[in-house]
């Protein structure tokens, strides 16, 4: 395997222990320029390790993780129409993949937002709707033409932005029309978006995030993650695939969840009577073929 050189922003480490071997780092020297977070941007986290109010397990396979402190990130812009910012820092954020950027406004108030790819320091970015298609810049998505590359995107007008936020992610504008705007999806998927919701020029930063190898279980549990066991693993009474005299098949043409409903290997897992059926053009595609 060819050597990384310093230009590059993943990093394969030697083999000096079993956990390094094979493991495999993003650069954050090469694009990040500074450690420290700003104090009136960042809040407490508390630790809820995947249970709910009543102290029951919702989400399985969370807990434990090192200690960190949560950036508040604006995807609104509400107030910042017509304002232009400068990026002052690009930081690391370890409630998200992508980075993020400290941008400090002509009216002097500062705020981290999702970075786009390519954005440096001293950029301007801007949210109007007569701003240009420049990475970074905010607009109505009836004002981008159609192919643009966007993220953080909203599902209504002045809802926040919900789509297209995770490293390396964008959604590409398809057509405009009758009120609404179609937006190709990261999972294929085609939908309609209010003409009039707002999305950002460009794509997230740090798409080498998917590129990361962990190397060993113990990176894994300081994100935070507990392990999973296989269904097929368990005895028959735990899940749907459990049970049978050494290894077994699942013993049911479709995968299961622990509950019996269909999870996963091509399958529609998607409610019937989910509200936003509507909006939905085409599926997205899944299974070996895609």
């Amino acid at each position: 395997m060819a050597k990384n050189t310093k230009n590059t922003k993943t990093k394969n480490h030697k083999p000096t222990s079993p956990g390094v071997r094979g493991m495999r780092t993003v650069r954050y020297k090469n694009t990040l320029t500074t450690a420290k977070p700003l104090k009136s941007l960042v809040k407490g986290s508390p630790k809820r390790a995947g249970r709910n109010s009543q102290g029951r397990i919702t989400v399985r396979h969370q807990g434990g993780g090192n200690k960190r402190n949560a950036r508040i990130v604006d995807f609104l812009f509400i107030d910042k129409i017509g304002i232009k910012g400068r990026v002052e820092h690009l930081e690391y954020d370890p409630h998200r993949s992508g980075f993020i950027a400290r941008v400090v406004y002509l009216d002097g108030e500062r705020r981290y937002i999702l970075a786009p790819q390519s954005v440096k320091v001293d950029d301007i970015v801007l949210t109007d709707s007569k701003a240009p298609l420049t990475p970074g810049n905010r607009l109505p998505l009836s004002n981008i033409p159609v192919g643009t590359f966007v993220y953080n995107v909203e599902l209504k007008e002045r809802g926040g932005a919900k789509i297209a936020r995770s490293a390396g992610i964008y959604a590409q504008l398809v057509a405009v029309d009758a009120g609404f705007a179609q937006l190709k999806m990261p999972s294929s998927e085609l939908r309609k978006v209010p003409a009039a919701a707002w999305a950002s020029v460009g794509e997230v930063s740090n798409p080498e995030h998917r590129l990361r190898n962990l190397g060993k279980a113990g990176r894994s549990r300081h994100l935070g993650i507990r392990p999973t066991v296989r269904g097929s693993a368990m005895n028959a009474v735990d899940h749907p695939h459990g049970g049978g005299e050494g290894k077994q098949g699942r013993g049911h043409r479709r995968a299961r969840t622990k509950w019996g409903k269909p999870s996963g290997k091509g399958q529609k897992t998607r409610k019937v009577k989910k509200y936003s059926n509507v909006h939905i053009v085409s599926r997205r595609k899944v299974g070996k073929k895609r």
